[in-house]
Parts: C-alpha cells; structure tokens; sequence
C-alpha cells in the first residue's frame, strides 16, 4: 500500500523519513519547498511529490495516489484543516504528530465524516500525545468513577523549531484546561503545585497541552489538567505577560517572533535524541476522595515521535480500522506506549 509523509524534510519529519527506511519501508516524501523535499528524496532513495497545501487540486491529486498520509508540517492550526479535508475527500487516512488542542477538537468534530469515508483520522500520533494518552487510559481503567485527571511530563530535551513556533503561537490564547467536560480558557501558568514527575520534585505550571483535548475522549473523564516543569521566574514572567497577550495574537508579532527561532538549532542533536528521556507521570481521582498515580520513563520526545507515528502508520494500513476519529490509545490501546519505555 502507498503512503505518504508529508512535511517530510522539517526536523521530525527527517527523522521519521531515516526510520522508515531503517525499517525498509518506501514512503512518498512530499512537502512545498522542492529543493528539501527533492535533496531528501535523494539522499533517502524515496520518490517525492512537491504540492502545497493551497494548490487543492494538486493535493487531492497527490492523495489519490496513496491510502495514508502522515502529516508532519506545522504549525498544524494552519496546516491541519486543509490537510484533513483532502483526505475526507478522497478517502485516505489521516495521521499527524500535532500537539495543538484546535487540531484535535476538529477532527474529533468530523467523526461522522470520517465514518462515512472509511477513513481513520488520528492526530497526536508521536510524543504529543501517545504517552500521556496511554497514561491517561490506564488510569481510568484503575480508577474507573474518576472525576479528575492530572497529567504531566519532565524533559529536558531541546524543542525543535516547529514546536517552538507552535508554542509562540498559542501564548496569545493563554492556557486551557477541562472542566465538567468542556474547555475553558484560562490565564497563562493558570495553576501551580510541586509535582514528582519521576526525577525528585519539581515545581510545576499548567500549560494547554493536547491531552486537555484527547485524554476526555480516551477516558470520558471531564476534569483535565496537565502540568510542567516550571522556575518561578518563569511563571511570574508568564503571570505577567497575561495582560499582553493580545499584543502576541498579531500576526506581525508572531513572524517577529518566528524568525528569532528560526536562528535557533533546528531540534535535538543525536546525544539529545538517545539520553535526554522523559518522565510522564498522572492522577487521577473520585468524588470520594480515592487517588491513583502513575509515572512512566520514555525516550526522548522527537525519537517517540519517529518510532511511534510509524508503528500507528503501519498498523493502520496492516488492519485497516473501522472509519472514525481515534486517540492513539483508542487505536492500538493504552500498551502502545510500552514499546518506549526507558528501564535503565
């Protein structure tokens, strides 16, 4: 079966590009920058397609050649939409490594079309969201009446362009949580608490994490959280800026602040990718005061990412699943996360 990655030549998506040819696979490598797409295609001896997002024509051409595609090409809240769309269209399934609540919140929205289509859409498909989401899946299962989920991740690993780019973007919004089943936007470094995430106790920070989105349709849960690694300076520069947000929803201000990142080094280098693991932890709780943790250690983000969208891209188009909307944990189950898994 044919598949593609599309967005191939950004930081992650090379990275899942190298894996797929480690595991012998022939993916079509596709993107709008020719020169990337074509100089990876070279090098990884894969066939390329240059079509940009814009030009629907050109992409539903592209796609009508293949029955999957695995969208690496931010930031998703532009990209996301029309990407998913060409795929209802024709019919092939959709995948990506997004983190952002709107991308989830709108392919959950097209589940009836999806059905109809015949057609998986899955986003959060890497590190954003498989462990957090497996986590969140097995507490429910071991406290089935909870009420609250708290989740959270430790890493110290560099983000790469794309995801730090997605993160300027979002500040203007502020943070989100869950709460009685909707989401509710709330002030940057909305809440504060001292969490052991697995390496000791650390100060955390709420942040609007993508499984505010995922972890109440993996679970059924209402009331969800998730929580980093914070300095107090940080989140008193965060407290702060809360009256500024507005100024960062201008477009200006965003492309002022992407060109900064773009001098930036594009991700983790390969000391990063192999050291640099993660911790996940969770909680869960009832009304009757009953509490479950759990806390996990899993490689680095970015080298998840690369194993993890491949393993579901693979599986997909193995068993073909029923068409619909899934979580990672609601397609292959909340033990996909222990295939990454750090013991040592």
């Amino acid at each position: 079966m044919q598949w593609m990655i599309y967005g191939a030549n950004g930081y992650t998506g090379t990275l899942i590009a190298e894996q797929a040819v480690a595991r012998g696979l022939q993916p079509i490598l596709a993107g709008r920058n020719q020169a990337a797409i074509e100089a990876l295609g070279e090098r990884l001896e894969l066939p390329v397609r240059v079509v940009d997002l814009a030009d629907q024509a050109a992409l539903h051409q592209a796609l009508a050649e293949v029955d999957l595609v695995l969208h690496c090409a931010g930031p998703f809240e532009l990209t996301a939409e029309p990407m998913i769309e060409a795929c209802l269209s024709t019919r092939t399934h959709y995948l990506d490594i997004t983190g952002e609540l709107a991308v989830f919140e709108y392919a959950h929205q097209q589940h009836q079309r999806a059905q109809a289509a015949g057609i998986v859409l899955c986003p959060g498909v890497g590190f954003d969201v498989i462990p957090t989401d497996c986590l969140a899946a097995r507490l429910q299962q071991q406290l089935p009446d909870a009420t609250h989920l708290t989740l959270g991740f430790d890493s110290a690993s560099r983000m790469s362009r794309g995801t730090a780019k997605t993160s300027v973007r979002r500040l203007g919004e502020g943070g989100a949580i869950r709460q009685q089943g909707e989401i509710k936007t709330v002030p940057l470094a909305y809440k504060t608490r001292d969490i052991d995430f697995g390496g000791g106790s650390k100060f955390a920070m709420t942040i609007p994490w993508g499984d505010v989105a995922t972890a109440f349709y993996s679970t059924g849960i209402g009331n969800v959280e998730v929580f980093i690694p914070a300095s107090p300076n940080l989140v008193k520069r965060l407290k702060r800026l809360n009256r500024w947000r507005w100024l960062l929803r201008f477009n200006w201000v965003k492309n002022w602040l992407a060109k900064k990142i773009d001098a930036q080094p594009a991700g983790p280098d390969q000391q990063q990718l192999e050291q640099a693991h993660t911790y996940v932890w969770g909680e869960a709780t009832n009304r009757a005061g009953e509490r479950v943790e759990l806390k996990l250690t899993v490689m680095n983000g970015y080298k998840l990412t690369s194993l993890g969208a491949l393993d579901v891209a693979q599986q997909v188009l193995m068993q073909a699943p029923e068409g619909g909307y899934y979580t990672p944990s609601k397609l292959l189950g909340p033990e996909l996360v222990d295939r990454y898994l750090v013991t040592s």
